[in-house]
């Protein structure tokens, strides 16, 4: 099942998305929540992340919620490594134990300083779509190039918050910041 996934992450990467407005941008943000599911493919937890072997994989929307029913439909009936896919929403930080993909929604913004003091020290993938998420500690940014949905993976969040991503997610992605335990 692992190659169609690489060959649907490809070429969800063709996909054009338009510029945000109303009615294109729940086309833009359909396509991410896919990446978003395809994203729990490509990373690995630790096992402590998870409270048990039965454990679902939790995809978590901090603030307003951008996706509408995309992300709900995105990971319908799906599995990622033998556990469920659940997708929460969340407004308050005490709220995301067990969250395992977060989308920081622009709405929170102002609020990322805390999020990541928050989020410190956990095994979050941290993912976002706003102006220096990354350099400012986010693990992976959405970006709109050239009317197409693209990522940056910000290679030093991940391994502060001990996730490995394959490296197949990694030659998709464009790279902020660099590993600090000599990897390859």
């Amino acid at each position: 099942m692992l190659p169609a996934l690489v060959v649907g992450a490809v070429l969800s990467l063709l996909v054009p998305a338009t510029p945000v407005r109303a009615a294109t941008a729940v086309k833009e943000y359909e396509i991410k929540a896919v990446f978003l599911f395809n994203f729990a493919q490509f990373v690995e937890w630790p096992a402590t992340a998870f409270a048990d072997e039965a454990s679902p994989v939790v995809i978590g929307v901090l603030g307003e919620d951008p996706f509408g029913e995309a992300l709900d439909r995105a990971v319908q009936n799906e599995t990622v490594k033998n556990r469920k896919v659940l997708v929460k929403r969340f407004r308050h930080l005490a709220e995301l134990k067990g969250c395992h993909i977060l989308f920081v929604s622009r709405s929170e913004k102002a609020r990322l300083p805390q999020i990541l003091e928050a989020l410190k020290g956990q095994s979050v993938l941290m993912v976002g779509d706003m102006p220096d998420f990354t350099e400012r500690g986010g693990v992976i940014n959405f970006l709109l190039r050239a009317n197409k949905v693209r990522f940056e993976i910000n290679l030093r969040a991940a391994e502060d918050a001990e996730l490995k991503i394959s490296t197949k997610l990694i030659e998709l992605g464009s790279i902020v910041g660099v590993r600090r335990s000599g990897e390859k």
